[in-house]
Parts: structure tokens; C-alpha cells; sequence
């Protein structure tokens, strides 16, 4: 486990900085993520990193952009430290899928896939159980 796990985990309060996930619904520690990638000139500063669900942080990868799915421009993603989450996100509350409201919250959901089925069920069953979406 990363070793500033504690400090990010609690900042974030234990949810994925980018979908929203409750870490508590899991069976293992969220992942701690450079924001900016390090291979993209990011830091090891605490400003740099983010707490983020095995699925964002794989579909993030070391990616600072992506295109508006709508627009087709090249946007950068959210930024959970520079961004505001509701700004850029909603959540449809009969489906559980997260639109981006914004182009570079459709940019996000875009690259991260956040709407697969599988977090979909996943959200119609944390939506019930009153553990999503994100305050």
C-alpha cells in the first residue's frame, strides 16, 4: 500500500476522486494516483495525487486529456484537486450513469468508461443502500 495512502484516503473521504465509488462497498484499499502521471512530469507532492478505484485508475492511465465524445476536441480530464465534482458530473438517478455536464466531465467519463453495466448495477445498488452519489 502506498504509504500516503492515510492522508488521500481521508482527504477523499474514502471515495474514487474521479466516479465517486465508496471505498467501503470494496473488499480492498483504493489505489493512490498521480493526477499528472510522473511520466508526464507530474510529483510525488500530496497535490498530485488522488484516490481512485482500481477501474478509473486503470482506464485513466497516464492520460491528461481526451476528446469530448460530443465535441470531438481534445479536452483535459477532471482535476479532482483544481475541480469542483459536481461542476462537471451528474448522476442520472434511475440508471446510475454519471454524465459529464461539462465537456471535460464528458471527456472523463469518456476515457474512464465510467458506465460500463457493471457500475451501473453497481450504483442502482449504492444509491439504495444510500452510499452514493458523492456529497
Amino acid at each position: 500500500m502506498n504509504a500516503r495512502y492515510p492522508v488521500v484516503a481521508k482527504r477523499a473521504p474514502h471515495r474514487c476522486e474521479y466516479c465517486g465509488a465508496p471505498e467501503a462497498i470494496f473488499n480492498s484499499p483504493f489505489e493512490v494516483e498521480h493526477i499528472e502521471p510522473l511520466v508526464r512530469g507530474g510529483s510525488d507532492e500530496e497535490s498530485n495525487l488522488a484516490q481512485a478505484c482500481r477501474s478509473c485508475n486503470l482506464h485513466k492511465a497516464d492520460a491528461l486529456d481526451a476528446p469530448d465524445p460530443v465535441t470531438q476536441t481534445v479536452l483535459r480530464l477532471f482535476h479532482p484537486r483544481r475541480d469542483v465534482w459536481g461542476d462537471h458530473f451528474t448522476v442520472e438517478v434511475r440508471t446510475g450513469e454519471i454524465v459529464g455536464r461539462t465537456s471535460v466531465g464528458r471527456a472523463t467519463v469518456s476515457r474512464l468508461q465510467m458506465n460500463t453495466q457493471a457500475q451501473l448495477a453497481a450504483r442502482r445498488q449504492w444509491m439504495r443502500l444510500k452510499l452514493f452519489p458523492p456529497v
